[in-house]
């Protein structure tokens, strides 16, 4: 009988030890199993009274930096670990939120810099600023008592690694970062929530509701749009395991876009901007990385650089769209100097797949952008100076050419036909000197300097992953004194060949792109490259080179990263 009390006591004292470190860790009723991307999830429970309620939702799957398969990635990687303190081993969730009534135990508001040229402004510095949340510099810096309540996050390397991803740019794509878009620029990512009353962009769609007197707390938030289909997230309450649930898919998931979107968006942007490049032979994929940028906002699978997804599958844009337009340019109106489009051709084929492997390896080529951006709006500047009254007569055979034309598309307009484009006629052909006729006017260019030329654009179109289109047509407007009507075809195969060259040089260092974007980038861009070869026509010279000239400033603020749209 003793002997059967002492263990009844036993027993009871044991099962009140249990429920009481329960009760202090917190419980956790989650109002679903699964949700769709995008739903709100809410979960009420209970912690020990006069306690703060953390509330930490991470990703099951964890990701290393080891685990990263883009060549890229892997160099900025061994860099970073060096300088972040952590290690290629060290495993954090892709996707973590700590939703709390206390973040100032985790870090603080501040002011960020961001954009801007840092030739001029220097290295943290910028033309915009916005607030953020910066989480604790060392992960002694969090007290003890909120350090044991992060769930999976519990070393020193791992919240070094959680603050990096957190903080740097390049950790947007290499763990999935759930940012706003403020001035269309994603510059953070939310990590440490709390109640949308602090009035901080990044809390807005959360709401923690906790009495500190009984412990009773109920929270709510809004799951990140894009998270991938299956993703299953543990839940922990002042750091135990309490639950779980699933994020289910809603609507249609591109895989390596690692966004959900309507591939017509994609189609749509795609002819817009295929028309827009078949008609000024230039900045084709420049314009489509910035509407995905803007529109489509590309992520990239985890570990993956969005650019290393976005570049590969603009070349499409910039292969196809030429492909639509080539027909009437080349079959129909008969007006491609082919032994300058040809000698360029080459030339950036060389310079794309070949040798830019080379001196993208000794020469960065990236950290000369802005220094390209004053080339460009040089080139743009050059464009406006050439319409001139004093310049054009200079150029008496553009002059005249120009007149032709106007005087054809007026006359076609007064009969009600569409105007007659007028084709090349050859009068010379050699490697140095090729010239011809178009519109009864002579023109001459030397295909070698042009060939030359190619190899140079190559390399930059391999470390840029773009057409190299924006600083051939200005080339030939200004040094070589072409038309747009005959430089656009040219700068067209030009672009066809540098983006083959640089979409191999992709595909051989392991880069593919979402085969859904592509496709629906090949099908606007086809039909977009049809309506530009169509619709140039209709514009004046003049007309096109303002075009030209607008499109060249546009690139110069992009390259130096002022965002006149903010």
């Amino acid at each position: 009988m003793k002997k059967s009390f002492t263990c009844l006591a036993v027993l009871l004292t044991a099962l009140m030890l249990s429920a009481s470190s329960a009760f202090a860790a917190g419980t956790a009723n989650i109002s679903a199993a699964s949700y769709k991307a995008g739903d709100v999830v809410e979960i009420k429970g209970q912690i020990e009274p006069g306690q703060d309620l953390f509330l930490t939702i991470a990703q099951k799957d964890m990701f290393a930096p080891k685990d990263t398969d883009g060549v890229h990635e892997v160099k900025k990687f061994k860099s970073a670990v060096k300088k972040g303190a952590f290690d290629m081993d060290t495993a954090i969730p892709p996707l973590y939120y700590l939703v709390t009534n206390a973040p100032e135990k985790f870090g603080k508001v501040d002011k960020k810099k961001f954009g801007g040229p840092s030739v001029l402004l220097g290295k943290g510095n910028g033309i915009y600023s916005t607030t953020m949340f910066y989480l604790k510099k060392k992960f002694n810096d969090v007290e003890a008592s909120a350090r044991a309540m992060m769930g999976p996050i519990a070393s020193e390397k791992q919240w070094n690694f959680l603050r990096w991803a957190n903080e740097n740019n390049y950790g947007i794509n290499t763990i999935v970062k759930e940012g706003n878009r403020i001035g269309k620029v994603v510059i953070f990512s939310r990590t440490v929530v709390t109640d949308e009353a602090s009035g901080n962009y990044w809390d807005k769609g959360t709401k923690v509701n906790l009495d500190k007197s009984t412990g009773q707390y109920t929270v709510s938030f809004t799951s990140f749009r894009h998270t991938p289909p299956e993703t299953q997230f543990d839940v922990y309450v002042n750091g135990a395991k309490t639950g779980e649930y699933k994020i289910e898919k809603n609507g249609y998931w591109l895989n390596k876009g690692y966004r959900y979107m309507n591939p017509l968006w994609i189609v749509i942007g795609a002819i817009l901007v295929g028309t827009y490049f078949s008609m000024i032979g230039a900045a084709g994929g420049m314009l489509m990385a910035a509407f995905q940028v803007l529109v489509v906002n590309t992520m990239g699978p985890v570990g993956i650089n969005a650019a290393n997804v976005l570049k590969p599958s603009n070349m499409a844009l910039t292969l196809f769209s030429p492909l639509g337009s080539f027909y009437r340019y080349a079959m129909v109106e008969k007006r491609v100097a082919w032994p300058v489009g040809l000698s360029f051709g080459v030339g950036i084929f060389i310079g794309s797949i070949w040798l830019g492997k080379y001196v993208s390896a000794v020469l960065p080529m990236k950290a000369y952008k802005e220094w390209l951006a004053v080339l460009v709006v040089i080139m743009g500047i050059k464009t406006l100076m050439e319409m001139r009254p004093a310049a054009m007569a200079k150029r008496k055979n553009i002059k005249a050419m120009t007149k032709k034309f106007n005087d054809e598309v007026a006359k076609a307009k007064a009969e009600g036909r569409s105007a007659e484009m007028g084709s090349i006629e050859p009068v010379k052909t050699g490697l140095t000197d090729y010239r011809f006729k178009f519109w009864g006017e002579e023109f001459r260019i030397n295909p070698l300097l042009f060939a030359i030329l190619g190899i140079a654009i190559g390399v930059v179109s391999r470390s840029f992953g773009i057409g190299g289109g924006f600083l051939l047509v200005p080339a030939m407007t200004t040094l070589g004194a072409l038309p747009m009507y005959v430089a656009v075809p040219i700068s067209l195969i030009g672009t066809c060949f540098s983006s083959v060259g640089a979409f191999l040089g992709y595909l051989m260092t392991g880069y593919l792109p979402d085969m859904t974007l592509a496709i629906a980038i090949i099908i606007g861009g086809f039909a977009g490259g049809m309506l530009g070869s169509r619709a140039q026509k209709m514009f004046s010279e003049m007309t096109l080179k303002i075009v030209l000239a607008c499109t060249l400033f546009f690139l110069f603020f992009r390259f130096f990263k002022i965002e006149i749209w903010i």
